[in-house]
C-alpha cells in the first residue's frame, strides 16, 4: 500500500503504518500508539489555550474591540484635551493683556507700532468682508459624470492636503488681511496637513467637510481663486466625480485672532 499524504500549511506529510510489534512470549507485549500521544497532546493543547483566554479576558469579551483603544479614540481624546488646553490659554492670556494694558509704560507710539505687529502677525482679531470655501469628499460610490473618464480610484473621491493648501494660497494671493480653517486662525507657522482623509491643524483633528474663511476684497478673493491652476485642476475632479465645492460670500464678519502658542521650536531669529 503507498503511503498516505496529506496537505497541511504548505507543508506536505506522509503517514504510513508501523510495522505490528511482535508480542513476547507468555504474554500480550506493549503497542506503540502514536494516535494515542497526539491526542493527549491535543487535549493538553486545548486545555492551555482555555485557561491564558480565561485569564487574558477576566470577564470580558476578547471576540469584539469594544474593550479596546482604538486608535481613532485616542486621537479624538488627544484632539479634545488640545481645545480645552487652548481655550484655557486664551482666556489666561486675555487676563495678561488686560493686566499688562493698565500701565504698560508705553508711549502711544510704541502702542500703535504693536497694534500693527499684533495684526500682522494675525493675533489680533480681524473685521471685513468675508469669502467661504468649502470642500467635501465626494460619495464613496461616485462614478463618472461626463463621458469620456475613467472610473475613479479612491483617492479621487477625497479631500486631499493639497487641496486645501491650493485655498489657502490662492486667498492670500487675493490679498486676504486674515484666514481661519475649521474656526482657527492662520499664522505664519500654521501648518495644514492631512493624515488619510483628517486634518490636522495645531494639534486639532477635523474630518470632512472643511471650510476656509477669509477677509478681503471679495472680487479679489474670487479672481484669485478662479486663476489658481491647482484649483482649476481640482475643479476637473469636481466635474467629473463630484467632489464638493462651494465658494460664497459671507457678508461682514470678525475672524478671531491666533491664540495658541507662537514659540519656535527650531527656527532663531536672526541676529
Amino acid at each position: 500500500m503507498l503511503p498516505r499524504r496529506r496537505r497541511r500549511s504548505g507543508y506536505v506529510e506522509q503517514f504510513c503504518r508501523l510495522p505490528p510489534k511482535r508480542s513476547s512470549p507468555g504474554g500480550h507485549g506493549f503497542r506503540f500508539r502514536p494516535a494515542r500521544i497526539l491526542t493527549l497532546a491535543v487535549f493538553a493543547l486545548a486545555g492551555l489555550i482555555f485557561f491564558t483566554s480565561f485569564h487574558t479576558a477576566r470577564g470580558t469579551n476578547i471576540r469584539t474591540d469594544a474593550s479596546l483603544l482604538k486608535l481613532s479614540d485616542l486621537i479624538k481624546e488627544r484632539s479634545d484635551k488640545n481645545g480645552d488646553a487652548e481655550r484655557e490659554n486664551t482666556a489666561l492670556r486675555r487676563r495678561v493683556e488686560s493686566l499688562a494694558a493698565r500701565d504698560d509704560g508705553r508711549s502711544e507710539a510704541e502702542d500703535k507700532r504693536l497694534t500693527r505687529i499684533e495684526d500682522r502677525a494675525g493675533t489680533r482679531p480681524v473685521r471685513g468682508r468675508t469669502v467661504s470655501v468649502t470642500l467635501q469628499d465626494a460619495p464613496p460610490d461616485a462614478g463618472p459624470k461626463l463621458p469620456g473618464y475613467p472610473e475613479p480610484q479612491p483617492n479621487d473621491l477625497v479631500i486631499h492636503q493639497q487641496d486645501l493648501q491650493a485655498v489657502v494660497n490662492a486667498l492670500w494671493q487675493g490679498g486676504a488681511r486674515g484666514i481661519e480653517v475649521m474656526g482657527q486662525r492662520l499664522i505664519s507657522t500654521s501648518a495644514v496637513r492631512c493624515v488619510g482623509n483628517t486634518l490636522i491643524l495645531q494639534g486639532r483633528v477635523y474630518s470632512p467637510p472643511y471650510k476656509i474663511t477669509a477677509v478681503g476684497d471679495p472680487d479679489d478673493l474670487r479672481t484669485a481663486l478662479s486663476q489658481s491652476s491647482a484649483i482649476q485642476n481640482y475643479m476637473l475632479y469636481v466635474n467629473a466625480y463630484g467632489l464638493g465645492w462651494k465658494a460664497e460670500d459671507e457678508g461682514t464678519k470678525t475672524l478671531p485672532g491666533y491664540t495658541g502658542t507662537v514659540d519656535l521650536h527650531y527656527a532663531e531669529p536672526v541676529d
